[in-house]
């Protein structure tokens, strides 16, 4: 599956998804896209999930027609993070397309 990460997604956490094709934003050239142009941009390159640090994202867009997965974790900390690891893996295993979830992380 392909796994999109926006601008505030720690890169290295893409060390924990063996088993999808991990791309940023940046990579991608869509580091300036605004959350709108960001998901379809996804969608429309083959995009089924896309994990960010947006917590505003479900409050500033529509998502109700959107096809991509979106997993959204609660903090850009890294420490933080790493500490979240098997919860956020679950939450994108686990994710059907039109899905929102939030990963509270400590």
């Amino acid at each position: 599956m392909n796994v999109l990460f926006d601008q505030g997604t720690p890169v290295p956490l893409r060390n924990h998804f063996p088993l999808h094709h991990v791309s940023t934003a940046y990579e991608l050239g869509w580091a300036t896209f605004k959350n709108g142009e960001l998901l379809a941009a996804a969608e429309n390159n083959g995009f089924q999930f896309l994990v960010t640090t947006d917590t505003n994202l479900a409050y500033q867009q529509n998502l109700f027609n959107r096809k991509i997965a979106i997993v959204v974790l609660s903090s850009t900390s890294w420490p933080r993070i790493q500490k979240n690891i098997t919860a956020i893996v679950q939450a994108v295993d686990t994710a059907t397309p039109n899905s929102y979830q939030r990963v509270a992380i400590n």
